[in-house]
């Protein structure tokens, strides 16, 4: 008889505070040796390409191999706009939070092509479903900032009347789809909304957004049960940046294996992408588009980044990694990484570079300042009473028209 006390495997992270950083469990491939498969390519064709990790830019900056679709000058620095822009839009709103102007944010940082690269793939009318690190699908668009600023500042020019968390924009317009805090839905709404573009006849994709964290959720399961048997044409991203808030990614089952294969048990074509190389997440981003588009079903794509900030305002990651983890990432930082590529193609230099940090944080100072007219976290404007029983629901119940009558409003 075994008498052998059972145990549990609990997955730690290789590093913790006081440590120095250790990213040893990342094979890094080097650039360009992947293979860029055919959008018709059977997904059992295609296994290798969820285990690999497809990079374009090499440590020179050249953009080498297969999933090199050489993208033009003005492509690429419209993209390195996009990404400074997002960059300083969060570092302008941290500072905001910091100052009490509003209850919390969570900034992107370092993982800023994700989002950027694919926007600039997709078509208007098409949705995207975000998480609350996706602002770059809407400064991508050269959306109003100022927009953005009232919705966090939730004054009275935001267009949600504070119903919603500051950061959680909703831009039906701009294929925005309103953020939901429970994560994990995400996938679930986009399928859906997939679905019916499709079973309307229309033309539109869907794309949709979840962490690392969120995979274990039974949402990201349920989607893909959806995604294999009906063949939406909807591009599913995970954004793995190896941290849900202090629970790292092995909490998840990154350690048991990675995100990206979680495809393969449900026959949907999977990438793994190095989530810092701009050029890469466009290759991989219009491939999964374009396959969409042809009515080929969805793709299961894993980006592989590095959340350099905290998780929100409220969070001290300094508690459960080291301090300089971002610092010590393999795969650098996408805007010094573009910025690099485009000084080697000679389009670029330091000069002009600097010229578009000054004038973004001046457009972005002037759109903070302007939004900050309306008010601010406790400043300006205060809603009357009866504004808490408007824009909720179409036709206002009977128990709440009592509740606002006997409140007087």
């Amino acid at each position: 008889m075994n008498t052998k006390s059972l145990s549990l495997h609990v997955p730690e992270p290789t590093t913790r505070p006081g440590d120095a950083p250790d990213f040893s469990y990342i094979d890094i491939p080097n650039a360009g040796s992947v293979r860029r498969p055919d959008i018709h390519c059977d997904p059992q064709a295609m296994r290798d390409l969820a285990f690999d990790l497809i990079r374009v830019m090499d440590d020179e900056g050249n953009a080498v191999g297969s999933w090199n679709i050489e993208l033009s000058n003005e492509v690429l620095i419209k993209g390195l706009h996009d990404m400074l822009k997002t960059r300083i839009f969060d570092e302008r709103m941290l500072m905001a939070q910091r100052q009490g102007k509003t209850s919390i944010y969570v900034q992107c940082r370092g993982e800023e092509a994700i989002a950027c690269a694919q926007r600039a793939v997709l078509e208007k009318g098409d949705m995207c479903f975000p998480t609350y690190r996706q602002q770059g699908l809407l400064i991508a668009q050269d959306f109003p900032i100022e927009a953005m600023i009232c919705q966090i500042y939730s004054n009275a020019k935001d267009k949600l009347g504070g119903r919603s968390l500051p950061f959680f924009y909703s831009e039906k317009e701009f294929g925005f789809f309103s953020i939901s805090g429970n994560l994990g839905t995400q996938f679930m709404q986009a399928v859906g909304w997939a679905m019916a573009s499709a079973i309307k006849g229309d033309t539109r994709i869907a794309s949709g957004w979840i962490g690392d964290g969120a995979t274990a959720e039974s949402d990201f399961h349920a989607a893909l049960v959806f995604a294999s048997v009906y063949k939406p044409p909807v591009v599913m991203n995970v954004v793995n940046n190896q941290w849900a808030i202090s629970s790292f990614q092995g909490i998840a089952g990154g350690s048991a294996n990675n995100f990206a294969c979680r495809g393969h048990g449900y026959n949907v074509p999977a990438l793994r992408v190095d989530g810092n190389d701009y050029l890469a997440v466009y290759a991989a981003s219009q491939w999964a588009v374009e396959r969409a588009r042809s009515n080929l079903g969805p793709t299961l794509i894993e980006w592989v980044t590095y959340r350099a900030a905290a998780h929100s305002t409220s969070d001290d990651p300094t508690k459960y990694r080291p301090e300089n983890d971002a610092e010590s990432w393999p795969l650098g930082d996408p805007i010094e990484r573009l910025k690099t590529h485009l000084i080697a193609k000679g389009a670029w230099d330091d000069a002009r570079h600097n010229a578009m940090i000054d004038q973004l944080k001046t457009e972005v100072k002037a759109a903070a300042k302007e939004a900050e007219k309306h008010g601010t976290l406790g400043k300006g404007p205060v809603p009357g009473a009866a504004e808490m029983f408007n824009h909720i629901y179409k036709e206002l119940p009977p128990h709440l028209r009592k509740q606002r009558q006997e409140a007087g409003v």
